[in-house]
């Protein structure tokens, strides 16, 4: 929201098609916010408006049909040895935190270093004003380097990294990574025949409650609903928004041309529409209405409506759309919606409120990854290996050594993002300042 999420702003949310089958959205939320994993849906799934049912879809040529790219094996590098992590461990700090090899010996090729010091260099403003939760740095302890980085050489960007930060391990250090994009679907700014499936903005009476106001228990954590009468309730689900909950709102922001293309920009968080004119707007997470997210591929594999090599990006579509009724009926078995934005800047946002950049960043959890550290992955497929800059978070990405790649917008974009299922190890630079308070404090 994560995004793409694939997170707040972002997000960036953001994530990768494994995620419909295995996780929580990028952008997602249970009732209770951070997400807190799968739930079945809590309301038995209504009828669609007239007109919502998904359209046949016809692939233009340059869309690959949404085949994933052929993975590209490698040999990660093993985790460093690790006692065993408390499963209550909620922070790096809680989780153990281990020194690992210097920069220099990690192998980072130079075009990857001088895109992760360019993603690094915007991160910055925001790095040094977020408070870390992850119990690993201090704001100050990024000065150093930030302040270097604005005139640094992008061609010497590995002798950056060298200099001005070393390594860690979390935890056990065994990594998991999937990959999500920014994807084009046909919309229009306007209803007109043939875009009739609406995208909203964030409705008014959609509040976030904050609940560590009320219990220090219960701190970070908050929920979102609406109120009714002198009570807080539940946000509209997904059957209900679709059954016209929203309309007549002036909440539309734009309208899509395919409601099943649309359920999958909703789980990347962000994305493109592809005007009747042949312009581009691009939108943006803006919330979600406090729903659990349900994948819906997991759901269709436990029927067995799917088999394994079937629960793709494209298999999952191919699927909705051959029996639209049956389709809109699945959708809604996934009560989280998004709501979008207009984006008109550069984008798509992360977290951290500035734009990620394909191939260079990556959605972490921020209680055991800062937000802008840099990370290096080294993992059993090849296209993921090597330096990245985490600038995002997601409701899937949760947990030590978890992260979505973002791997940018376009067909060779979707096809990575929508195979990405990689496992090996990771590996965290932190600011010098940061591992010499670390050590002195044990």
């Amino acid at each position: 929201m994560r995004a793409i999420i694939s997170s707040g702003q972002r997000r960036t949310r953001a994530f990768g098609f494994s995620l419909l089958v295995v996780l929580p959205m990028l952008s997602g939320c249970t009732s209770v916010i951070p997400d807190s994993g799968n739930r079945p849906a809590t309301t038995a799934p209504a009828p669609t408006r007239p007109g919502a049912a998904p359209r046949p879809y016809q692939p233009r040529p340059s869309e690959g049909g949404g085949i994933a790219a052929k993975p590209i094996p490698a040999t990660p590098r093993p985790p460093l040895p690790a006692p065993i992590v408390s499963t209550d461990a909620a922070t790096a700090t809680t989780s153990g935190v281990i020194a690992g090899p210097d920069f220099a010996k990690l192998g980072v090729a130079a075009e990857q270093a001088a895109a992760a010091l360019a993603a690094f260099r915007i991160s910055c403003p925001s790095i040094q004003r977020r408070a870390d939760v992850s119990g690993l740095t201090q704001g100050a302890d990024w000065t150093e380097s930030c302040d270097a980085a604005k005139n640094w050489n992008d061609s010497d960007a590995a002798a950056f990294f060298t200099r001005y930060f070393g390594t860690v391990q979390i935890g056990a250090g065994t990594a998991f990574v999937t990959g999500y994009y920014e994807p084009e679907i046909a919309g229009s700014r306007t209803k007109r025949a043939g875009y009739d499936i609406p995208i909203y903005r964030r409705p008014a009476d959609l509040v976030d409650v904050d609940l560590g106001q009320f219990s220090d228990e219960l701190k970070g954590k908050k929920i979102r609903g609406r109120v009714e009468g002198s009570n807080l309730v539940q946000y509209y689900d997904r059957a209900t928004i679709e059954s016209g909950a929203l309309e007549g709102r002036a909440l539309e922001i734009a309208y899509a041309a395919d409601a099943a293309e649309f359920f999958f920009l909703q789980v990347q968080g962000s994305g493109r529409l592809r005007l009747p004119d042949g312009g581009i707007m691009r939108i943006g997470y803006d919330t979600q209405n406090g729903r659990g997210y349900v994948g819906i591929g997991k759901l269709l594999l436990d029927r067995g409506e799917l088999q394994r090599g079937q629960a793709s990006m494209q298999g999952i579509l191919d699927y909705l759309r051959a029996d639209p009724v049956r389709g809109a009926a699945v959708m809604n078995e996934n009560p989280s919606w998004v709501f979008f934005r207009e984006i008109t800047g550069p984008g798509p946002l992360g977290a951290l409120g500035v734009p990620v950049t394909g191939r260079a960043s990556v959605a972490a959890d921020p209680n055991f990854v800062p937000l802008g550290a840099p990370v290096f992955l080294s993992l059993d497929r090849a296209e993921p290996n090597g330096l990245w800059i985490a600038q995002d978070t997601g409701g899937a990405i949760k947990g030590a050594n978890r992260f979505d790649s973002f791997w940018g917008a376009g067909d060779e974009a979707r096809a990575i993002a929508g195979g990405m299922a990689a496992r090996g190890s990771a590996l965290i630079l932190l600011p010098r300042a940061s591992i010499a308070r670390l050590i002195a404090a044990g």
